[in-house]
Parts: C-alpha cells; sequence; structure tokens
C-alpha cells in the first residue's frame, strides 16, 4: 500500500478535450485545502491559468495556494480544442506511467485522471488497452485485478464486466470474476473506506434477477449459490437482486455497494442520481485512482463552460482516501 504523502496528482488526459479546464476548475476550489500538482503540456492549459512549473511533486504544497503547480511534459502535437491529435496521444499515455510511478513510490499521495479518448490512443500511439482502469492495472504490477466503482454520496456501484458489447457479457461473467469481483469490492470498502463490516447488494444479470429460470438460469445455476456461499463465510451481502428495484431510495439505504453485472446496470443510476458528482475509483490496486465520471466533451471543449464539479469531487475524494490510507 503506498504511503500518504504529497499532493494528489491530476494526469491531464486528453488534451484536445475538457479534461485541462475542469483540472484548473478543481485546483481553483481546493487550493486552500488539497494540495495538487497537474502534469501535462501548459500548452494545453486554458488561457488566463496561473501556473507555475515544480520539479517534483514535494514542491506543491508551497505553490498551490497561489498558482496552479504544474508537472511539464512535452507533446508533440498541437493545442487544438475539440478534436483530438494523434501526435498527442503519445504524450497522454506517458503522462498516466509517469505519474503511477510517481504514486508508487510514494512521491504523490494519490492520482486523479482527467478523461481519455480512446480512438484516439489506439489510432495515434497503439494503445493496446480497453480504458483507464486495465491500463492502470497493468502498471500497478500487482496481482490484483482492477475493478471500477462508481461512487458518490447517493450511490456506490461496481460493475462486474465494463467495456465489453452487450451481447459477450453472457460468456463473460464467470463465476470467478464474479467472486473475484465482490472479495476485492469487499476488501477495499473496509480497507479505503473505512467500513467495518460492509453490505453488499448483487444485481441479477436478467430481467427481474431471473424470474426462477423463467426469463434465464445463471441466477439459479451459480450466482444465488455463489452469494449464498459467500454469505456463509462471513460476508454481509443479499442477491441476487432484480435490478430494476435495486435503486430508489429504501432500497439504496440497505446496502454500501451495488455489485451489477455490467456496464450500463451501474452507471444508468449512479448517473442518474447525481451526474454532476459522481467520482470513479478504481479498486484493486495498490495505490489510490480515481476520475470524474464524464467523458472529454469535445463540443464545449475550450468554450470555458465545463462543470469541474465532477473533477472537483474525485480530487476530494482522492485526498480524502490518502488521508484514511
Amino acid at each position: 500500500m503506498t504511503t500518504a504523502t504529497g499532493p494528489v496528482l491530476i494526469t491531464c488526459g486528453e488534451p484536445a478535450g475538457i479534461g485541462p479546464e475542469i483540472a484548473v476548475g478543481a485546483w481553483e476550489a481546493l487550493r486552500d485545502t488539497v494540495p495538487v500538482a497537474w502534469m501535462g503540456d501548459p500548452r494545453h492549459l486554458p488561457d488566463g491559468t496561473v501556473w507555475q512549473e515544480v520539479l517534483s511533486p514535494a514542491g506543491a504544497a508551497s505553490v498551490c495556494a497561489s498558482a496552479l503547480p504544474v508537472l511539464p511534459h512535452t507533446f508533440d502535437g498541437g493545442a487544438g480544442k475539440g478534436v483530438a491529435d494523434p501526435a498527442n496521444a503519445r504524450g497522454v499515455i506517458e503522462v498516466i506511467a509517469r505519474a503511477v510511478d510517481l504514486v508508487k513510490t510514494g512521491n504523490a499521495s494519490a492520482l486523479c485522471t482527467a478523461p481519455i479518448h480512446k480512438k484516439a490512443l489506439i489510432e495515434g500511439a497503439g494503445f493496446a488497452y480497453p480504458g483507464h482502469t486495465e491500463y492502470l492495472g497493468a502498471l500497478a504490477g500487482s496481482d490484483s485485478r482492477a475493478v471500477m466503482m462508481l461512487a458518490s454520496d447517493a450511490l456506490r456501484v461496481v460493475p462486474v464486466t465494463i467495456h465489453i458489447a452487450l451481447k459477450d457479457v453472457p460468456q463473460v461473467l464467470s463465476p470467478e470474476l464474479l467472486r473475484d469481483t465482490i472479495r476485492i469490492t469487499h476488501h477495499d470498502l473496509q480497507s479505503r473506506f473505512g467500513i467495518a463490516t460492509p453490505r453488499i447488494a448483487v444485481a441479477g444479470l436478467n430481467p427481474h434477477a431471473g424470474e426462477g429460470g423463467a426469463m434465464g438460469h445463471e441466477e439459479l445455476d451459480w450466482i444465488a449459490p455463489l452469494i449464498a456461499e459467500l454469505a456463509a463465510g462471513g460476508m454481509q451481502i443479499t442477491g441476487p437482486l432484480p435490478a430494476d428495484t435495486m435503486f430508489h431510495a429504501g432500497a439504496r439505504a440497505r446496502y454500501d455497494a451495488a455489485v451489477c453485472m455490467y456496464h450500463d446496470q451501474a452507471l444508468i443510476p449512479i448517473k442518474t442520481l447525481d451526474f454532476d458528482r459522481g467520482v470513479n475509483v478504481t479498486l484493486g490496486l495498490p495505490f489510490i485512482r480515481t476520475s470524474p465520471d464524464h467523458g472529454t466533451a469535445f463540443d464545449i471543449a475550450g468554450t470555458g463552460t465545463a462543470n469541474p464539479c465532477s473533477m472537483t469531487e474525485a480530487v476530494r475524494l482522492a485526498a480524502r482516501l490518502a488521508a484514511a490510507a
């Protein structure tokens, strides 16, 4: 586990998107309470940003109140907004790797990543990962699998399968994958979030959780037995539950996190309940990583209208988790 020292590092993400401007917005909101350091090419920061180069994360604390501390990284491409420049892809990937190294070695307390544009990274640099989460798992060099959680004050959700087509979910979903996801979620709710006895609710795969086999057999065949096995081992866990009745206020009061079977089953509820404040937290890593719960928003990049609230909450949560580590 990484020692919680130094600032929260904010990676630039896709420079043609809203990442740089929401990073500045988060710094402005937290400058007096949470030391941060931004990593990227300063050319991509919004015009008028007050920033100062620092040689290492250690220099951020003394600068943060008056200027955005910047650990510069030179990019090969342009500084335009709204359209990704493939020449910047390599720089985006390098910044993430560099930031992970700084956090792993204890030079920073946590990592907060701005949104990337996967298509641009694939086309510009042959990026070989489905997304940020999978790349961070590879960089961690850990035996644990990286697991995505979306968290807000209203709800925490964990999708078991993430960036795959819906038609592929039943083939990818397995007892081993579900068990591993639940155990990582349980562990990090205890170790990261300070919940001594986490309550976990597990959604079914099929409508009405299969309705006794009338709408699918996965629940009967192996999901319910697996949950019963974990409950018998002492875990406070319920399910499989019909996903359409899991997310009203009364249901949410009965659990600390909901484990869902696929991407939209998890993300639609939290984005409906708290779109602006949802935070992506990567579980199962030997360091803390958060991210805003939205994409690059090319359509508004550079207009000064992007809402920095999710990035602000992501930095705030990263700092809180680091302080509790």
